[in-house]
């Protein structure tokens, strides 16, 4: 009896001290994100998420009732998606999506599209 707990407790000290070195090891690396997405690549590739309802590049469909981005003023695309983000704009998607862009990633896209011609 005496000699199991004798072993029950090393097995604690032990457990206890490999706890406790693990403790003081010093914490992993951050991991690695996506890279920025406000370079023109990375604005391109926010603005392809318009094209399902905006067409490819910011050009609807003939015919379509959403409106183009593509040559816009960047102000102008700026301050509407603020509007959705704040909820001052009516929508049925779009203040969702806003809420989804930083300020800067909206200014990326808006910029991105006033470019498109």
């Amino acid at each position: 009896m005496k000699m199991r707990a004798t072993r029950a407790l090393a097995g604690l000290l032990a457990t206890s001290g490999a706890a406790l070195a693990l403790a003081q090891q010093p914490p992993p690396p951050p991991p690695a994100f996506a890279p920025p997405t406000l370079t023109d690549s990375g604005a391109r590739a926010l603005a392809a998420n318009c094209g399902a309802c905006h067409g490819t590049a910011g050009r609807p469909a003939a015919g379509s009732t959403v409106p183009a981005l593509a040559g816009r003023p960047a102000a102008d695309l700026v301050q509407v998606m603020g509007q959705f983000k704040s909820g001052a704009r009516p929508a049925t998607v779009m203040h969702q999506i806003a809420k989804g862009y930083g300020d800067d990633e909206i200014a990326a896209i808006a910029a991105y599209f006033e470019k498109q011609r």
